[in-house]
């Protein structure tokens, strides 16, 4: 599958120094080792190193789930490299460290085959290709990965199309709604990749394309019943500290709302949830 092996190629590449064959930034430090190296054999299996590297973190020891998911990713186990990655994404029972986390996503887009994709393995592979995405579109300090809107895009896309993942979708809406440099701004473009999104319950999708339709933009006819309608749902599933620019639209919204806007709303809202039901 052409795209997917050039997107794999791109992403090793950028963690490798000018002149060096392998991305070598991505197994310096203690866990290199790990992961270079033959497992232990401690496991009978990768399936069965798995098993127990997620068993040991649901029960709340992230830590000593770290070696069974190691000997499973090296086992080529996709869900393995998967959690590993949020783990050292997030610094969730180890030290957070986005090189690692890199590497581990980068695996997966490497292995991955279109045409051999068990089911179960769907959302780990399009997450994985969100997750490098992201890592694109910002960089990663002091390190071979810098910012590329462009790649970042063709990550986005490829999860977006080929495998409807509500976040990529929301990603790409909100970098066309943004406009940053090496995007530029297109209205349209967001308000297409935010509704897809936004129908699938993803909460920012909502929020911004509910700001979008509230306020009107270019290319885009002021909605304001409709948009207030997607505040709200955005609104009702915000969760966390971290949602609280989505309550803050909400809020500003509602306050602008006329009583005609507030009523229409209401009823776009029960048609709306009719409809999901």
């Amino acid at each position: 599958m052409p795209i997917s092996k050039e997107l794999a190629l791109a992403a090793f590449l950028s963690l490798a120094p000018a002149g060096a064959s392998a991305p070598t930034l991505a197994l310096d430090g203690p866990e290199a080792t790990a992961m270079s190296t033959q497992p232990l054999p401690i496991f009978k299996n990768s399936r069965q190193a798995l098993r127990e590297g997620l068993d040991s973190y649901r029960s709340g020891n992230a830590k000593n789930s770290v070696d069974a998911l190691q000997f499973a990713a090296q086992g080529g186990e996709s869900l393995a490299r998967w959690k590993l990655g949020r783990m050292y994404a997030d610094g969730d029972g180890v030290a957070r460290d986005d090189i690692k986390a890199y590497h581990y996503f980068s695996q997966i887009v490497a292995d991955y085959n279109e045409d051999d994709v068990a089911g179960r393995e769907t959302a780990v592979i399009s997450s994985a290709f969100v997750a490098l995405g992201v890592y694109n579109l910002n960089g990663i300090a002091h390190s071979g990965v810098k910012p590329n809107p462009d790649r970042a895009i063709e990550m986005f896309h490829y999860a977006a199309t080929n495998f409807g993942d509500a976040n990529a979708q929301y990603n790409l809406g909100r970098l066309y709604f943004d406009g940053p440099p090496g995007v530029g701004r297109d209205t349209r473009q967001a308000a297409r990749w935010l509704s897809l999104a936004a129908d699938k319950g993803n909460a920012p999708a909502q929020a911004v394309l509910g700001q979008m339709l509230f306020n009107g933009s270019d290319g885009v006819v002021r909605q304001r019943a409709r948009g207030l309608m997607w505040l709200t749902l955005a609104r009702d599933a915000a969760t966390g500290t971290g949602d609280q620019w989505i309550v803050e639209l909400y809020e500003k919204a509602i306050s602008a709302a006329s009583d005609p806007d507030r009523q229409m709303a209401l009823a776009y809202l029960e048609a709306h949830l009719q409809k999901r039901d």
